[in-house]
């Protein structure tokens, strides 16, 4: 890490922009709405779920004919255009804002997927990660005829979970794709929201825990499902509700239904109101800013301390932030800026550049810390390489103090339902005391939110909650270790090359 002083008076220390903490679940949108322009409202609703996932981005488009799927690496505004979405013509479509948890970050494993069936063909999307993939996989290869066998090799290179269920609810010669998602879906386990299509019908199904969060809109003429209810304001829709756990929603031009296909256990994800969801989210009827800044006010009482500044780490850090200094009286800040078009770069930098000091994230406001002790509040640590940076450039800046508070209690323990956290050798706070985590990243003090605080603030009971990434108590029984992994399907499955291409996906 290296220190160069910006013209304009701003601190810069280079912090690998790699360097990240825990990554996001995906996005998924699907609406059903003829007369409307659906694939610029997918496009939008995508855009409001960018958050959730930054690496691949893609539409599925059906006219009552034919379903075309384009999709591609990069954010939701780098892979669609304006004369891409004009041809993308229908009455209904879905679309996926991806983070892989599940297979390679490729094109191949980029969502929705496409198979054909027996009457048509279907595209799906997939927010979450499933945990009996290898069960997943046997099933696959026992499809009856040339099915299986082709499914199995990866068909499109594909190599995650959602290319899996796919194939099995592609798989429908004697009966409905509705009754076949009925058959599929309680032989799943793990984390999963769908949203997925045929010709004709949208469809949407939600985990029996719900893990992650899924919510039902209305436009004047149609149907909307998406990750968040943000995504249905961009989109001018209002919420009905949230689809339930073990819940699946048709929708067609017969309206909407809705089949129980298991009963509800919920265990909604906590840290989803801890960083994940936008803001302006609301999940299982508690706004995600509000809790987020009970969160501070706990913090603060919980961990006070006498300070000039309370500052946050923007932008995950701002609400607890803003909470932690109402709560204890010390003036909330600006110390650090952000740069607002960071997004995911793909470009580089090499050692040389590094030298110079470039930055893609974060700068420090000399004047603002320069003589004052300072609290920066920040949502969660996971390797701690990211609070190290950031302490050091406080102390470059001028800062008499740092004293670290975070907004979660410890993450000593992966998710396996959707969030892409480090290994649990990589979890600084796995290993470390919060005193020994401190001494590590520089800070004068540091702490953490109790994990009796953090589920206070979400007006949750604590049972309805999934806490297992801080407790290691996970609420569905996972495999054997060997049976787990990112990479699972890589491992086993031989993956054809394929080009990059706008497929025009006909099945009359």
């Amino acid at each position: 890490m290296s220190k160069r002083m910006g013209g304009d008076g701003r601190l810069t220390t280079a912090i690998d922009p790699h360097d990240q903490g825990p990554q996001d679940a995906c996005g998924v949108f699907g609406v059903w709405a003829p007369g409307e322009d659906v694939a610029k409202l997918t496009y939008f609703g995508l855009y409001a779920l960018q958050h959730r996932g930054q690496e691949s981005a893609g539409i599925a488009v059906s006219n009552g004919r034919q379903i075309l799927v384009y999709k591609d690496m990069g954010l939701v505004s780098q892979v669609f255009d304006e004369s891409t979405l004009d041809s993308l013509e229908g009455h209904l479509a879905i679309g996926h804002s991806r983070y892989s948890t599940t297979g390679a970050s490729t094109w191949h494993n980029a969502q929705p997927t496409f198979r054909p069936t027996a009457d048509g063909s279907i595209a799906l999307g997939h927010n979450g990660n499933l945990i009996n993939t290898h069960e997943l996989r046997e099933m696959v290869t026992d499809l009856p005829g040339p099915a299986g066998e082709l499914e199995i090799k990866g068909v499109e290179g594909a190599t995650n979970d959602t290319s899996l269920v796919t194939a099995l609810l592609a798989h429908h010669p004697d009966t409905s794709l509705e009754q076949r998602a009925l058959e599929v879906l309680p032989q799943l386990r793990g984390a999963y929201c769908f949203v997925w299509m045929n010709e004709n019908t949208l469809y949407a199904a939600r985990d029996p825990q719900g893990i992650r969060p899924l919510v039902l809109g209305r436009l004047d003429r149609g149907w909307v499902v998406a990750s968040e209810d943000a995504a249905l304001a961009t989109i001018g829709a209002s919420v009905v509700r949230e689809v339930e756990p073990g819940e699946m929603v048709v929708i067609d031009e017969n309206g909407l239904r809705s089949h129980k296909f298991a009963e509800p256990d919920r265990k909604g994800c906590v840290f989803e109101y801890v960083y994940l969801a936008r803001p302006d989210a609301t999940i299982a009827g508690r706004n995600v800013h509000e809790a987020r800044v009970e969160m501070g006010r706990r913090l603060a009482r919980e961990f006070p301390v006498d300070a000039d500044l309370v500052m946050p780490v923007p932008e995950s850090g701002t609400p607890a932030a803003s909470g932690y200094a109402a709560e204890s009286g010390i003036p909330f800040g600006q110390g650090f800026v952000k740069n607002a078009y960071v997004g995911r770069t793909f470009i580089q930098p090499s050692q040389t550049l590094r030298q110079l000091g470039i930055r893609l994230k974060l700068n420090a406001l000399e004047h603002m810390i320069r003589g004052k002790r300072i609290v920066v509040v920040d949502d969660s640590i996971v390797r701690g390489n990211t609070q190290r940076a950031q302490v050091r450039m406080l102390r470059e800046a001028g800062a008499l103090e740092v004293h670290v508070r975070i907004s979660s209690p410890p993450v000593k323990w992966p998710c396996f339902y959707g969030i892409d956290f480090a290994t649990r050798a990589e979890l600084i706070a796995n290993g470390l005391t919060p005193e020994e985590i401190a001494a590590s990243v520089g800070a004068d003090t540091l702490g953490y939110i109790s994990l009796e605080g953090m589920i206070e603030a979400t007006d949750q009971p604590a049972e309805r909650l999934c806490q297992a990434c801080f407790t290691g108590e996970y609420p569905i029984e996972l495999p054997d270790e060997s049976l787990l992994g990112k990479h699972l399907l890589e491992a086993t499955l031989q993956s054809p090359t394929m080009g990059r291409a706008l497929p025009v996906l006909n099945n009359p």
